[in-house]
């Protein structure tokens, strides 16, 4: 055959006239009389009902079922990593708490107990004579019990000069025990006293932690 002759196509010629009278006078008990090409269309047109009723009864519902676990499968893993995380994490937790527990037990050892709070107020008027101040004032004040612990403050009036009084604060915040000064109020000190001389009002305050029993009578009472 030469490359530039042209190829005929077959041409299909069918006379929907006689089509729709064969059509017409089908036995329907009787389909092996049927002409092929209606017994063709025929078998295609089950083949389409029957693929198309397994795709809508069987392929479908199993595809569904399929997309839900896939749904599940996500969202399984995806609760299986954030738990994993928190596993992870467990170990750093126990270290920060571990930590805190430190903390805090540091904290307390320097809070002192009933016995101990004279010997700490005696500190403080200790540092007082240290800084060169003259003390007018040293009067303890009931103290108030928190959760753990109880706050003792203690009205202070001292007279001196003002880099004293700087040595002063700064000693008492230097003691092992956690004391603090409030309520801070300087005034020239007047009267007899020598020029410059200064005198300051305050509140210190120290704590001390409290017994078991203090403890449960306090959240008895609350």
């Amino acid at each position: 055959m030469k490359l530039n002759q042209p190829v005929k196509l077959p041409s299909f010629n069918v006379d929907l006239g006689k089509a729709w009278g064969e059509l017409q006078s089908l036995d329907a008990q009787n389909p092996g009389a049927w002409p092929t090409w209606i017994r063709v269309a025929a078998a295609l047109l089950l083949a389409l009902i029957i693929i198309g009723g397994g795709w809508y009864f069987w392929v479908q519902p199993k595809r569904e079922e399929l997309a839900a676990a896939e749904a599940q499968e996500t969202d399984l893993r995806g609760e299986f990593e954030r738990k994993q995380k928190k596993v992870a994490a467990l170990d750093a937790y126990k270290e920060q708490l571990k930590e805190m527990e430190r903390s805090f037990g540091a904290m307390l050892r320097q809070l002192p107990s009933r016995t101990e709070v004279a010997n700490l107020l005696a500190d403080i008027s200790q540092t007082r004579v240290a800084s060169a101040l003259e003390e007018e004032l040293f009067q303890p004040q009931p103290e108030t019990p928190k959760d753990f612990y109880a706050e003792i403050p203690n009205r202070i009036i001292v007279t001196g000069g003002y880099h004293e009084m700087g040595a002063f604060v700064s000693a008492v915040a230097a003691l092992p025990r956690i004391v603090t000064i409030d309520e801070v109020e300087l005034k020239p000190a007047g009267g007899s006293a020598p020029k410059g001389e200064l005198r300051m009002t305050a509140l210190a305050k120290t704590y001390r932690y409290l017994d078991e029993g203090e403890v449960a009578a306090a959240g008895a009472k609350k």
